[in-house]
């Protein structure tokens, strides 16, 4: 196992960059996770590190060894593959122990560790099978297995569980991380998705067009992201961001107003020099929008705030999605602005319906309208 440092890696395609500036220290035996959306670069760090790609600038290290003259076959560096790479000819043992062969490892030893790898993955019973014979979950399970075999200082992982169904992939995520605090080894992991972000994460890179945006452990990136983008790509459904001006006091948002929060007068609201049809973006996320104790059939279906003066917005149902615990509900001011929210599953509403939705506005984001960045966070 080693720690894993990129400081400035940059990756450019004629001219063009896939990644730009890209620093940061993994330490020795930490899971951490590279999320963004697609083409973001996420797959080219992870290719870089393993020596798939080689760096326009910057420098790569892991341990204390610098990685950027040595081929991929040195860098002892094991990486699982979207599509697993099983060789089709071999069993499932065989695949296991390839890794191994090519290293010249004793028989015994080589047969030891199979048995071990293959017992705490519960592929013991699937070794004599080809991978056409196994389902997805199994193969994925194998491509684990034949990385772990090896005991490489760094396990690399690009969107392993993609290919699974969602029911698999909940319940092999679950398995994927208690097997990290099992082996321990420094683990990069790729993926577009945010939920698995969230629940396997020690830390999280976030990237956006080549570039990192911030790196924090979940809860840091979630309840206080550095600007609009990560705000609004964590979280499911995603934060809602609402365009507004501010204007004598309050915020106009489309032909509505929500009351400027008083805790951001008493945080830092007199340093931020608003001036009359400013334009910024607000950041709110759908646990915190509640129905209005006004609306039909609502009457103990949603824990309301105890708030003097409800601040509200009134909203048209464009869109009901029943989940079955929960409802989604997506809604519109006006045709560009855009409220995502949940309410109880027994909740009875119609697609057309106008209705008033409480803002908590202590959990109000505020975002410079053209950088994005954060200037006031909720208070959580």
């Amino acid at each position: 196992m080693a720690t894993v440092r990129l400081d400035s890696i940059t990756r450019r395609f004629n001219q063009n960059s896939a990644i730009e500036d890209i620093t940061f220290t993994v330490p020795d035996g930490e899971f951490w996770v590279l999320v963004g959306p697609s083409g973001c670069g996420k797959s080219t760090i992870l290719r870089t590190i393993a020596g798939l790609e080689q760096a326009t600038s910057g420098e790569l290290y892991i341990g204390e060894t610098l990685m950027n003259e040595i081929p991929a076959r040195a860098r002892d560096v094991a990486m699982v593959f979207q599509n697993y790479a099983l060789y089709p000819h071999m069993s499932v043992a065989e695949n296991l122990a390839f890794g191994l062969k090519m290293r010249q490892a004793e028989v015994g030893t080589i047969q030891a560790k199979i048995q071990q790898v293959a017992t705490s993955l519960n592929i013991a019973h699937l070794l004599d099978r080809k991978p056409k014979q196994l389902s997805g979950g199994q193969q994925q399970r194998v491509a684990l297995g034949r990385a772990i075999v090896r005991q490489p200082q760094v396990f690399l992982l690009d969107e392993p569980l993609s290919n699974l169904d969602a029911q698999l992939r909940d319940g092999t995520r679950a398995e994927l991380k208690q097997l990290h605090q099992k082996v321990g080894i420094t683990t990069i992991y790729v993926t577009h998705d945010q939920v698995e972000a969230m629940t396997l994460a020690d830390k999280i890179v976030i990237l956006d067009r080549g570039q990192i945006q911030q790196i924090g452990t979940p809860e840091e990136v979630y309840h206080q992201p550095q600007n609009r983008m990560v705000a609004s790509f964590l979280g499911s459904p995603p934060m809602n961001i609402l365009p507004a001006f501010f204007y004598k006091g309050v915020w106009q948002i489309g032909d509505q107003t929500l009351p400027f929060p008083l805790a951001w007068k008493r945080q830092d609201g007199k340093n931020l020099n608003y001036q009359d049809r400013e334009r910024f973006d607000l950041g709110i996320r759908p646990e915190h929008l509640h129905l209005a104790p006004a609306n039909p059939d609502t009457s103990n279906l949603v824990n309301l705030p105890h708030l003097p003066n409800l601040p509200l917005l009134t909203i048209t149902i464009d869109l009901i999605e029943p989940l079955g615990k929960e409802t989604l509900i997506r809604g519109t001011l006006e045709p560009e602005i855009v409220l995502n929210f949940q309410v109880s599953g027994l909740w009875q509403g119609r697609v057309g319906d106008r209705i008033s939705v409480v803002v908590d506005l202590e959990q109000l984001f505020l975002f410079d309208y053209q950088t994005g960045k954060t200037l006031i966070a909720a208070m959580g």
